[in-house]
């Protein structure tokens, strides 16, 4: 990772929720989330927040360096309808050699609709790929 990047150091992203991102759409193959309303989905909400964390990051990646989350401990509090634009607030909290801690929060205009934390860790992806790939070998085996 460049240096640079300090614990406090705050972050925003936004994205307008479309149809895409609402429950039936999160598992088309899973009658169960058929039934459910049209709102943003908790996975989609999660995946959101990584979103605005990695674009967090992205100056500080050395050529060759990305991030993978980690960890996550969100609560989702509201719904949300397709057509409300979502804004991440990111700010982060802890820096420990190659993990970085971050803590999250979306508000859809009318309502903050999640909150909570996230870590991600910093990798080479010339080391993680190839490890990915053999492990897909071994399952395949």
């Amino acid at each position: 990772m460049k240096p640079g990047l300090t614990i406090g150091a705050k972050g925003t992203h936004r994205l307008t929720i479309g149809e895409a991102q609402t429950v039936p759409h999160l598992y088309p193959e899973a009658a169960e989330f058929q039934a459910m309303p049209g709102v943003l989905a908790t996975g989609y909400l999660v995946g959101l927040m990584e979103w605005a964390c990695v674009e967090q990051l992205l100056p500080y990646y050395e050529d060759g360096e990305g991030s993978l989350g980690t960890h996550v401990d969100v609560s989702h509090l509201a719904p949300t309808p397709p057509g409300l634009t979502v804004t991440v607030a990111t700010e982060v909290t802890g820096i420990d050699g190659k993990f970085v801690w971050f803590s999250v929060r979306a508000h859809d205009g009318v309502d903050l609709i999640g909150e909570g934390r996230h870590q991600r860790a910093l990798v080479r992806w010339e080391k993680f790929v190839p490890k990915a790939m053999a492990k897909a070998e071994k399952a395949v085996a």
